[in-house]
Protein backbone atom coordinates (compact mmCIF):
# COMPACT_ATOMS: atom_id res chain seq x y z
CA UNK A 1 0.00 0.00 0.00
CA UNK A 2 1.34 3.33 -1.00
CA UNK A 3 1.60 6.03 1.66
CA UNK A 4 1.70 9.72 1.02
CA UNK A 5 4.98 11.31 2.06
CA UNK A 6 5.10 14.62 3.90
CA UNK A 7 6.35 17.49 1.76
CA UNK A 8 10.04 18.26 2.09
CA UNK A 9 10.93 21.49 3.87
CA UNK A 10 13.58 22.71 1.43
CA UNK A 11 14.85 25.47 3.71
CA UNK A 12 15.43 23.04 6.61
CA UNK A 13 16.96 20.47 4.27
CA UNK A 14 19.31 23.06 2.85
CA UNK A 15 20.41 24.14 6.31
CA UNK A 16 21.05 20.50 7.24
CA UNK A 17 23.18 19.97 4.14
CA UNK A 18 25.26 23.03 4.94
CA UNK A 19 25.78 21.80 8.53
CA UNK A 20 26.82 18.35 7.33
CA UNK A 21 29.25 19.89 4.87
CA UNK A 22 30.77 22.03 7.63
CA UNK A 23 31.25 19.03 9.90
CA UNK A 24 32.82 16.96 7.14
CA UNK A 25 35.20 19.80 6.31
CA UNK A 26 36.00 20.38 9.98
CA UNK A 27 35.06 17.36 12.16
CA UNK A 28 36.57 19.04 15.26
CA UNK A 29 33.83 21.69 15.09
CA UNK A 30 31.37 19.09 16.38
CA UNK A 31 33.62 18.11 19.28
CA UNK A 32 31.80 18.83 22.50
CA UNK A 33 33.52 16.28 24.75
CA UNK A 34 37.12 15.98 25.87
CA UNK A 35 38.89 12.99 27.42
CA UNK A 36 42.16 13.68 29.25
CA UNK A 37 44.73 11.16 30.41
CA UNK A 38 46.69 11.60 33.65
CA UNK A 39 48.82 9.20 35.70
CA UNK A 40 47.56 9.63 39.29
CA UNK A 41 44.30 9.64 41.22
CA UNK A 42 43.84 11.93 44.25
CA UNK A 43 43.71 10.43 47.71
CA UNK A 44 41.04 12.90 48.85
CA UNK A 45 38.70 15.43 47.20
CA UNK A 46 38.60 18.02 49.99
CA UNK A 47 40.67 20.99 48.71
CA UNK A 48 42.15 21.77 52.14
CA UNK A 49 43.22 18.24 53.08
CA UNK A 50 46.65 16.99 51.98
CA UNK A 51 48.64 18.38 49.07
CA UNK A 52 48.83 16.43 45.82
CA UNK A 53 49.22 17.56 42.21
CA UNK A 54 46.61 15.06 41.03
CA UNK A 55 44.06 16.63 43.37
CA UNK A 56 45.02 20.14 42.28
CA UNK A 57 44.52 19.19 38.63
CA UNK A 58 41.25 17.31 39.07
CA UNK A 59 39.65 19.94 41.32
CA UNK A 60 40.70 22.85 39.09
CA UNK A 61 37.98 22.04 36.52
CA UNK A 62 35.30 22.46 39.16
CA UNK A 63 36.67 24.96 41.70
CA UNK A 64 38.05 28.45 41.79
CA UNK A 65 40.47 29.89 44.37
CA UNK A 66 40.22 33.38 45.82
CA UNK A 67 43.63 34.30 44.34
CA UNK A 68 45.98 32.47 42.00
CA UNK A 69 49.19 32.87 39.98
CA UNK A 70 48.44 32.93 36.26
CA UNK A 71 50.46 31.59 33.33
CA UNK A 72 52.54 34.79 33.34
CA UNK A 73 53.47 34.16 37.00
CA UNK A 74 51.41 37.14 38.20
CA UNK A 75 49.06 37.07 41.18
CA UNK A 76 45.46 37.62 40.13
CA UNK A 77 41.90 37.36 41.46
CA UNK A 78 39.52 34.51 40.76
CA UNK A 79 36.80 34.66 43.41
CA UNK A 80 37.69 38.17 44.54
CA UNK A 81 36.92 41.40 42.73
CA UNK A 82 40.31 43.08 43.21
CA UNK A 83 43.64 42.29 44.84
CA UNK A 84 44.07 44.18 48.11
CA UNK A 85 46.93 46.67 48.35
CA UNK A 86 48.49 49.13 50.76
CA UNK A 87 48.26 51.88 48.15
CA UNK A 88 44.50 51.43 47.75
CA UNK A 89 43.84 51.21 51.46
CA UNK A 90 42.49 47.66 51.29
CA UNK A 91 45.56 46.48 53.21
CA UNK A 92 46.49 48.35 56.38
CA UNK A 93 49.37 47.85 58.82
CA UNK A 94 48.26 47.41 62.42
CA UNK A 95 49.30 46.09 65.81
CA UNK A 96 47.99 42.84 67.19
CA UNK A 97 46.53 42.54 70.70
CA UNK A 98 49.98 41.35 71.81
CA UNK A 99 51.64 44.42 70.31
CA UNK A 100 53.15 42.59 67.32
CA UNK A 101 53.28 43.94 63.78
CA UNK A 102 50.24 42.72 61.90
CA UNK A 103 48.22 43.60 58.86
CA UNK A 104 44.53 43.87 58.02
CA UNK A 105 43.67 42.73 54.49
CA UNK A 106 40.25 43.32 52.96
CA UNK A 107 38.74 41.24 50.14
CA UNK A 108 35.52 41.53 48.24
CA UNK A 109 34.05 38.34 46.79
CA UNK A 110 32.66 38.51 43.28
CA UNK A 111 28.93 39.05 43.90
CA UNK A 112 28.11 36.81 40.93
CA UNK A 113 29.87 33.80 42.48
CA UNK A 114 27.58 30.94 43.50
CA UNK A 115 27.92 27.26 44.33
CA UNK A 116 26.73 24.74 41.79
CA UNK A 117 23.34 24.39 43.54
CA UNK A 118 22.73 28.13 43.24
CA UNK A 119 23.64 29.04 46.83
CA UNK A 120 25.61 32.32 46.89
CA UNK A 121 29.26 32.19 47.99
CA UNK A 122 29.37 34.48 51.01
CA UNK A 123 31.36 35.44 54.06
CA UNK A 124 29.59 32.60 55.92
CA UNK A 125 31.66 30.24 53.78
CA UNK A 126 34.79 32.26 54.56
CA UNK A 127 34.20 31.96 58.31
CA UNK A 128 33.54 28.22 58.08
CA UNK A 129 36.68 27.68 56.00
CA UNK A 130 38.76 29.52 58.59
CA UNK A 131 37.19 27.40 61.34
CA UNK A 132 38.23 24.23 59.50
CA UNK A 133 41.67 25.46 58.51
CA UNK A 134 42.85 26.64 61.91
CA UNK A 135 41.77 23.58 63.90
CA UNK A 136 44.81 21.57 64.94
CA UNK A 137 43.18 18.17 64.26
CA UNK A 138 41.77 18.81 60.80
CA UNK A 139 44.90 17.81 58.91
CA UNK A 140 45.00 20.88 56.64
CA UNK A 141 48.15 20.99 54.52
CA UNK A 142 48.79 24.75 54.84
CA UNK A 143 47.44 25.22 58.37
CA UNK A 144 49.88 28.07 59.07
CA UNK A 145 47.91 30.29 56.69
CA UNK A 146 44.76 29.91 58.78
CA UNK A 147 46.36 30.08 62.22
CA UNK A 148 47.96 33.41 61.47
CA UNK A 149 44.51 34.96 61.11
CA UNK A 150 43.57 36.28 64.56
CA UNK A 151 40.04 37.28 63.62
CA UNK A 152 37.85 38.12 60.64
CA UNK A 153 35.65 41.20 60.33
CA UNK A 154 32.55 40.58 58.25
CA UNK A 155 31.28 43.77 56.58
CA UNK A 156 28.51 42.19 54.52
CA UNK A 157 27.81 38.99 52.59
CA UNK A 158 30.71 39.62 50.22
CA UNK A 159 33.23 41.86 51.96
CA UNK A 160 35.53 40.74 54.78
CA UNK A 161 38.81 41.69 56.45
CA UNK A 162 41.46 39.19 57.56
CA UNK A 163 43.50 40.34 60.56
CA UNK A 164 46.88 38.62 60.28
CA UNK A 165 49.48 38.51 63.04
CA UNK A 166 52.39 38.86 60.66
CA UNK A 167 53.30 41.52 58.10
CA UNK A 168 54.16 39.30 55.17
CA UNK A 169 55.25 40.77 51.85
CA UNK A 170 52.85 38.60 49.87
CA UNK A 171 49.84 39.54 52.00
CA UNK A 172 47.49 39.75 49.00
CA UNK A 173 47.87 36.11 48.03
CA UNK A 174 45.59 33.64 49.82
CA UNK A 175 45.71 30.89 47.19
CA UNK A 176 45.39 28.10 49.77
CA UNK A 177 42.43 29.70 51.54
CA UNK A 178 40.11 27.55 49.43
CA UNK A 179 36.55 28.43 50.38
CA UNK A 180 34.31 25.56 51.49
CA UNK A 181 30.48 25.48 51.28
CA UNK A 182 29.22 26.02 54.81
CA UNK A 183 25.64 25.14 53.89
CA UNK A 184 26.73 21.60 53.01
CA UNK A 185 29.79 20.80 55.07
CA UNK A 186 29.46 22.58 58.41
CA UNK A 187 27.38 19.72 59.80
CA UNK A 188 30.26 17.35 59.00
CA UNK A 189 32.76 19.26 61.14
CA UNK A 190 31.40 18.26 64.55
CA UNK A 191 34.38 15.93 65.05
CA UNK A 192 37.40 17.71 63.48
CA UNK A 193 39.68 14.67 63.67
CA UNK A 194 37.18 12.75 61.52
CA UNK A 195 36.46 15.58 59.09
CA UNK A 196 39.00 14.28 56.56
CA UNK A 197 36.76 11.28 55.91
CA UNK A 198 33.33 12.72 56.75
CA UNK A 199 33.51 15.83 54.58
CA UNK A 200 30.89 16.01 51.83
CA UNK A 201 33.80 16.06 49.38
CA UNK A 202 34.38 12.42 50.36
CA UNK A 203 30.84 11.23 51.14
CA UNK A 204 28.85 13.14 48.51
CA UNK A 205 31.40 14.13 45.87
CA UNK A 206 28.91 14.66 43.04
CA UNK A 207 26.77 17.12 45.01
CA UNK A 208 26.60 20.25 42.78
CA UNK A 209 26.80 22.51 45.84
CA UNK A 210 30.45 21.55 46.42
CA UNK A 211 31.62 23.07 43.15
CA UNK A 212 31.93 26.68 42.02
CA UNK A 213 33.87 26.43 38.75
CA UNK A 214 32.91 26.16 35.07
CA UNK A 215 32.27 22.44 35.58
CA UNK A 216 30.93 20.26 38.34
CA UNK A 217 31.85 16.67 39.09
CA UNK A 218 29.03 14.36 38.01
CA UNK A 219 30.68 10.96 38.49
CA UNK A 220 33.70 9.49 40.27
CA UNK A 221 35.03 5.99 39.79
CA UNK A 222 37.86 5.71 42.36
CA UNK A 223 41.21 4.94 40.81
CA UNK A 224 39.71 5.09 37.31
CA UNK A 225 38.12 8.36 36.15
CA UNK A 226 36.24 11.54 36.96
CA UNK A 227 33.46 12.95 34.77
CA UNK A 228 32.55 16.64 34.63
CA UNK A 229 29.47 18.35 33.26
CA UNK A 230 29.04 22.04 32.58
CA UNK A 231 28.02 23.95 35.67
CA UNK A 232 24.77 25.76 34.74
CA UNK A 233 25.34 28.11 37.69
CA UNK A 234 28.78 29.23 36.51
CA UNK A 235 28.93 33.01 36.23
CA UNK A 236 31.99 33.35 34.00
CA UNK A 237 32.78 32.58 30.38
CA UNK A 238 30.82 29.58 29.14
CA UNK A 239 33.18 26.65 28.56
CA UNK A 240 33.19 25.00 25.15
CA UNK A 241 32.92 21.34 26.14
CA UNK A 242 29.68 19.88 27.45
CA UNK A 243 31.52 17.07 29.17
CA UNK A 244 35.10 16.41 30.23
CA UNK A 245 36.43 13.06 31.43
CA UNK A 246 39.75 12.70 33.20
CA UNK A 247 41.01 9.13 32.86
CA UNK A 248 43.62 7.89 35.33
CA UNK A 249 46.14 5.50 33.81
CA UNK A 250 48.77 4.99 36.49
CA UNK A 251 51.13 3.00 34.28
CA UNK A 252 52.69 5.69 32.14
CA UNK A 253 53.59 3.16 29.44
CA UNK A 254 49.87 2.63 28.79
CA UNK A 255 48.94 6.29 28.41
CA UNK A 256 50.31 6.60 24.87
CA UNK A 257 48.57 3.41 23.77
CA UNK A 258 45.27 4.87 24.90
CA UNK A 259 46.03 8.11 23.07
CA UNK A 260 46.82 6.32 19.79
CA UNK A 261 43.75 4.11 20.14
CA UNK A 262 41.48 7.13 20.64
CA UNK A 263 40.58 6.24 24.22
CA UNK A 264 41.81 9.68 25.31
CA UNK A 265 42.16 12.94 23.39
CA UNK A 266 45.19 14.39 25.16
CA UNK A 267 47.81 13.75 27.82
CA UNK A 268 48.08 16.40 30.52
CA UNK A 269 51.58 17.76 30.89
CA UNK A 270 51.18 18.15 34.63
CA UNK A 271 50.59 14.44 35.25
CA UNK A 272 51.20 12.56 32.07
CA UNK A 273 54.48 11.53 30.50
CA UNK A 274 57.94 12.45 31.61
CA UNK A 275 59.89 14.65 29.24
CA UNK A 276 61.90 11.73 27.83
CA UNK A 277 58.72 9.75 27.13
CA UNK A 278 57.08 12.75 25.47
CA UNK A 279 60.14 13.40 23.28
CA UNK A 280 60.33 9.74 22.25
CA UNK A 281 56.63 9.72 21.43
CA UNK A 282 57.00 12.88 19.34
CA UNK A 283 59.72 11.23 17.25
CA UNK A 284 57.32 8.42 16.33
CA UNK A 285 54.02 10.31 16.08
CA UNK A 286 54.92 13.97 15.80
CA UNK A 287 52.64 14.50 12.78
CA UNK A 288 49.51 13.37 14.62
CA UNK A 289 49.51 15.69 17.64
CA UNK A 290 50.61 19.06 18.97
CA UNK A 291 53.50 18.96 21.47
CA UNK A 292 54.15 21.67 24.05
CA UNK A 293 57.13 21.65 26.42
CA UNK A 294 57.14 23.88 29.47
CA UNK A 295 60.08 24.15 31.90
CA UNK A 296 59.05 25.22 35.33
CA UNK A 297 59.07 24.94 39.10
CA UNK A 298 58.82 21.16 39.34
CA UNK A 299 61.44 19.85 41.70
CA UNK A 300 62.23 16.13 41.57
CA UNK A 301 63.92 15.10 44.80
CA UNK A 302 64.27 12.49 47.52
CA UNK A 303 62.98 13.19 51.02
CA UNK A 304 65.19 11.78 53.77
CA UNK A 305 63.60 10.55 56.98
CA UNK A 306 65.68 12.52 59.47
CA UNK A 307 64.53 10.25 62.31
CA UNK A 308 66.47 7.43 60.67
CA UNK A 309 69.69 7.11 62.71
CA UNK A 310 71.79 6.52 59.59
CA UNK A 311 70.50 9.64 57.84
CA UNK A 312 70.94 11.90 60.86
CA UNK A 313 74.64 12.00 59.99
CA UNK A 314 75.24 14.79 57.48
CA UNK A 315 78.31 12.99 56.17
CA UNK A 316 76.11 10.12 55.03
CA UNK A 317 73.69 12.53 53.36
CA UNK A 318 76.53 14.22 51.49
CA UNK A 319 77.97 10.85 50.51
CA UNK A 320 74.61 9.93 48.99
CA UNK A 321 74.67 13.04 46.77
CA UNK A 322 78.32 12.67 45.74
CA UNK A 323 77.62 9.08 44.67
CA UNK A 324 74.84 10.10 42.22
CA UNK A 325 75.82 11.00 38.67
CA UNK A 326 72.96 13.47 38.21
CA UNK A 327 74.45 14.99 35.06
CA UNK A 328 74.43 11.56 33.41
CA UNK A 329 70.82 10.96 34.50
CA UNK A 330 69.80 14.29 32.95
CA UNK A 331 71.70 13.81 29.70
CA UNK A 332 71.04 10.10 29.13
CA UNK A 333 67.41 9.95 30.22
CA UNK A 334 66.23 13.42 29.30
CA UNK A 335 68.59 14.64 26.61
CA UNK A 336 69.75 17.41 28.93
CA UNK A 337 66.27 18.96 29.09
CA UNK A 338 66.01 18.50 32.88
CA UNK A 339 68.69 20.63 34.62
CA UNK A 340 70.39 19.25 37.72
CA UNK A 341 69.02 20.73 40.96
CA UNK A 342 71.43 21.84 43.69
CA UNK A 343 68.76 23.21 46.02
CA UNK A 344 64.99 23.62 46.02
CA UNK A 345 64.76 26.89 44.04
CA UNK A 346 64.65 26.73 40.25
CA UNK A 347 67.02 29.00 38.26
CA UNK A 348 63.90 30.28 36.47
CA UNK A 349 62.65 31.77 39.73
CA UNK A 350 63.66 35.38 40.39
CA UNK A 351 64.95 34.56 43.90
CA UNK A 352 67.36 31.83 42.76
CA UNK A 353 70.86 31.94 44.29
CA UNK A 354 73.46 31.25 41.55
CA UNK A 355 76.18 30.70 44.18
CA UNK A 356 74.39 27.87 45.98
CA UNK A 357 76.79 25.02 47.01
CA UNK A 358 76.99 22.14 44.54
CA UNK A 359 77.90 18.46 44.77
CA UNK A 360 79.70 16.93 41.82
CA UNK A 361 79.68 13.23 41.07
CA UNK A 362 82.66 12.06 43.12
CA UNK A 363 82.59 8.40 44.29
CA UNK A 364 85.98 8.76 46.02
CA UNK A 365 84.69 11.61 48.16
CA UNK A 366 81.54 9.64 48.90
CA UNK A 367 83.63 6.69 50.12
CA UNK A 368 85.81 8.95 52.27
CA UNK A 369 82.74 10.53 53.91
CA UNK A 370 81.28 7.11 54.66
CA UNK A 371 84.57 6.04 56.21
CA UNK A 372 84.53 9.12 58.44
CA UNK A 373 80.92 8.33 59.42
CA UNK A 374 82.01 4.93 60.69
CA UNK A 375 80.80 2.81 57.76
CA UNK A 376 84.24 1.52 56.93
CA UNK A 377 83.98 -2.28 56.95
CA UNK A 378 83.09 -3.91 53.59
CA UNK A 379 81.27 -7.26 53.56
CA UNK A 380 79.74 -8.67 50.38
CA UNK A 381 79.90 -5.27 48.71
CA UNK A 382 78.00 -3.46 51.49
CA UNK A 383 79.47 -1.25 54.20
CA UNK A 384 79.16 -2.13 57.87
CA UNK A 385 79.90 -0.16 61.03
CA UNK A 386 81.90 -1.27 64.07
CA UNK A 387 78.79 -2.91 65.54
CA UNK A 388 78.43 -5.10 62.48
CA UNK A 389 75.32 -3.27 61.23
CA UNK A 390 74.91 -3.14 57.44
CA UNK A 391 74.36 0.14 55.57
CA UNK A 392 71.01 -0.60 53.94
CA UNK A 393 68.38 2.02 53.09
CA UNK A 394 64.87 1.65 51.67
CA UNK A 395 64.03 3.74 48.60
CA UNK A 396 60.36 4.33 47.73
CA UNK A 397 58.48 6.04 44.91
CA UNK A 398 55.19 5.88 42.98
CA UNK A 399 54.56 2.44 41.46
CA UNK A 400 53.89 2.48 37.71
CA UNK A 401 55.98 5.56 36.98
CA UNK A 402 58.47 3.87 34.68
CA UNK A 403 60.96 6.75 34.65
CA UNK A 404 61.12 6.97 38.43
CA UNK A 405 61.43 3.21 38.65
CA UNK A 406 64.30 3.37 36.15
CA UNK A 407 66.00 6.09 38.18
CA UNK A 408 65.61 3.88 41.25
CA UNK A 409 67.57 1.17 39.47
CA UNK A 410 70.27 3.67 38.46
CA UNK A 411 70.52 5.00 42.02
CA UNK A 412 70.64 1.50 43.47
CA UNK A 413 73.55 0.66 41.16
CA UNK A 414 75.45 3.92 41.74
CA UNK A 415 75.06 3.75 45.51
CA UNK A 416 76.14 0.12 45.54
CA UNK A 417 79.42 1.22 43.94
CA UNK A 418 80.29 3.06 47.16
CA UNK A 419 78.99 0.33 49.45
CA UNK A 420 75.43 1.52 50.17
CA UNK A 421 72.79 -1.18 49.87
CA UNK A 422 69.35 -0.15 48.61
CA UNK A 423 66.06 -1.99 49.02
CA UNK A 424 63.34 -0.81 46.63
CA UNK A 425 59.68 -0.75 47.68
CA UNK A 426 56.99 1.14 45.74
CA UNK A 427 53.29 1.85 46.20
CA UNK A 428 50.40 3.16 44.05
CA UNK A 429 50.35 6.98 44.12
CA UNK A 430 47.12 7.16 46.10
CA UNK A 431 48.58 5.03 48.91
CA UNK A 432 52.05 6.56 48.66
CA UNK A 433 50.88 10.18 49.00
CA UNK A 434 47.71 9.60 51.00
CA UNK A 435 49.31 7.42 53.63
CA UNK A 436 53.05 6.71 53.51
CA UNK A 437 54.39 10.21 52.87
CA UNK A 438 51.64 12.15 54.66
CA UNK A 439 52.03 10.09 57.84
CA UNK A 440 55.83 9.87 57.54
CA UNK A 441 55.80 6.09 57.27
CA UNK A 442 58.70 5.84 54.81
CA UNK A 443 61.73 4.34 56.54
CA UNK A 444 64.51 6.20 54.74
CA UNK A 445 64.15 7.63 51.21
CA UNK A 446 61.00 8.85 49.42
CA UNK A 447 61.29 10.09 45.81
CA UNK A 448 58.67 12.38 44.29
CA UNK A 449 58.26 15.96 43.03
CA UNK A 450 57.29 19.29 44.57
CA UNK A 451 55.50 21.87 42.46
CA UNK A 452 55.49 25.42 43.76
CA UNK A 453 54.30 28.91 42.92
CA UNK A 454 56.83 31.64 41.96
CA UNK A 455 58.82 32.90 44.97
CA UNK A 456 57.03 30.38 47.15
CA UNK A 457 58.60 30.31 50.62
CA UNK A 458 59.05 26.62 51.60
CA UNK A 459 57.88 27.13 55.16
CA UNK A 460 55.44 24.25 55.06
CA UNK A 461 58.17 21.89 53.78
CA UNK A 462 61.06 22.95 56.01
CA UNK A 463 59.96 24.73 59.19
CA UNK A 464 60.19 22.60 62.32
CA UNK A 465 56.62 23.52 63.30
CA UNK A 466 55.41 21.92 60.06
CA UNK A 467 56.39 18.35 60.85
CA UNK A 468 53.22 16.21 60.54
CA UNK A 469 52.31 14.31 63.69
CA UNK A 470 49.33 12.81 65.43
CA UNK A 471 49.30 15.80 67.77
CA UNK A 472 48.72 18.29 64.93
CA UNK A 473 46.37 16.10 62.92
CA UNK A 474 49.15 15.29 60.42
CA UNK A 475 49.19 18.89 59.22
CA UNK A 476 52.21 20.43 57.53
CA UNK A 477 54.47 19.08 54.81
CA UNK A 478 57.87 18.78 56.49
CA UNK A 479 57.87 15.06 55.75
CA UNK A 480 61.61 14.58 56.41
CA UNK A 481 61.09 15.83 59.98
CA UNK A 482 63.91 18.36 59.59
CA UNK A 483 64.64 20.60 62.59
CA UNK A 484 66.95 23.59 62.32
CA UNK A 485 66.38 26.73 64.44
CA UNK A 486 68.63 28.82 62.15
CA UNK A 487 66.59 27.88 59.09
CA UNK A 488 63.36 28.42 61.05
CA UNK A 489 64.41 32.01 61.67
CA UNK A 490 65.34 32.56 58.02
CA UNK A 491 61.92 31.23 56.97
CA UNK A 492 60.26 33.55 59.49
CA UNK A 493 62.30 36.58 58.40
CA UNK A 494 62.02 36.17 54.63
CA UNK A 495 58.24 36.42 54.86
CA UNK A 496 58.32 39.85 56.47
CA UNK A 497 61.43 41.37 54.87
CA UNK A 498 60.12 43.35 51.89
CA UNK A 499 63.25 45.34 51.09
CA UNK A 500 64.54 43.72 47.92
CA UNK A 501 68.30 43.48 48.72
CA UNK A 502 67.75 42.20 52.26
CA UNK A 503 65.05 39.81 51.09
CA UNK A 504 67.37 38.31 48.46
CA UNK A 505 70.08 37.85 51.09
CA UNK A 506 67.66 35.79 53.13
CA UNK A 507 66.69 33.76 50.08
CA UNK A 508 70.40 33.13 49.41
CA UNK A 509 70.92 32.01 53.02
CA UNK A 510 67.90 29.72 52.84
CA UNK A 511 69.21 27.96 49.74
CA UNK A 512 72.73 27.71 51.19
CA UNK A 513 71.51 26.04 54.38
CA UNK A 514 69.34 23.67 52.36
CA UNK A 515 72.25 22.66 50.13
CA UNK A 516 74.71 22.32 53.00
CA UNK A 517 72.43 20.41 55.36
CA UNK A 518 70.68 18.23 52.73
CA UNK A 519 67.48 17.23 54.51
CA UNK A 520 66.42 16.44 50.96
CA UNK A 521 68.51 15.08 48.09
CA UNK A 522 68.04 17.38 45.04
CA UNK A 523 67.84 15.54 41.73
CA UNK A 524 66.63 17.75 38.87
CA UNK A 525 64.04 20.29 37.75
CA UNK A 526 61.39 18.86 35.47
CA UNK A 527 59.83 20.19 32.33
CA UNK A 528 56.29 19.18 31.41
CA UNK A 529 55.39 17.68 28.05
CA UNK A 530 51.83 18.27 26.82
CA UNK A 531 50.45 16.11 23.99
CA UNK A 532 47.33 17.69 22.52
CA UNK A 533 45.00 16.97 19.61
CA UNK A 534 45.47 19.28 16.65
CA UNK A 535 41.93 20.58 16.99
CA UNK A 536 42.35 21.81 20.60
CA UNK A 537 43.33 25.43 21.21
CA UNK A 538 44.08 27.94 23.96
CA UNK A 539 45.82 25.71 26.51
CA UNK A 540 48.60 27.74 28.10
CA UNK A 541 50.97 25.80 30.41
CA UNK A 542 51.95 27.68 33.56
CA UNK A 543 55.18 26.03 34.69
CA UNK A 544 54.14 26.32 38.35
CA UNK A 545 51.85 24.60 40.84
CA UNK A 546 48.55 25.89 39.43
CA UNK A 547 47.66 23.69 36.44
CA UNK A 548 46.14 24.64 33.11
CA UNK A 549 42.73 23.30 34.19
CA UNK A 550 42.21 26.48 36.24
CA UNK A 551 41.50 28.24 32.94
CA UNK A 552 39.51 25.46 31.21
CA UNK A 553 36.73 27.87 30.24
CA UNK A 554 39.14 29.40 27.70
CA UNK A 555 39.96 26.09 26.02
CA UNK A 556 38.43 25.93 22.57
CA UNK A 557 38.20 24.00 19.32
CA UNK A 558 40.02 25.32 16.28
CA UNK A 559 37.78 26.39 13.43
Amino acid sequence: MWQRRAPINMRRWGTLLILIAMLVANPAAAKDTLVIGISQFPNNFNPLIDSMLAKSYILAFARRRVTIYDADWKLTCMLCSELPSIDKGTAVYEKTAEGKDGIAVTYSLDPRAVWGDGTPITTKDVLFTWKVGKHKLTGVADFELFRRITHIDVHNDHRFTLHVNKRTCNYAGIDNFQILPAHLDEKNFKEPAEYRNRSAYETDTTNPGLWNGPYRISKVVPGSHVIYERNPRWWGKKPHFKRITVMVIENTASVTANLLAGGIDMIAGELGLTIDQALAFEKRHGDKFVFLYKPGLIYEHIDLNMDNPILKDRRVRRALVHAIDREAISSQLYGGHQPVAHANVNPLDRVYNPKVPTYKFDPKKAKALLDLAGWSVMKNGVRHNAKGEALYLELMTTAGNKTRELIQQVLQSQWRQVGIGIRIRNEPPRVYFGNTVTYRKFKALAMYAWLSAPESIPRSQLHSTMIPSQENGWSGQNYPGYRNPVLDKVLDDVEVQCSEPERQQLWNKLQNIYAEELPVLPLYFRANGYILPKWLASIKPTGHQYPTANWVEYWSVKE
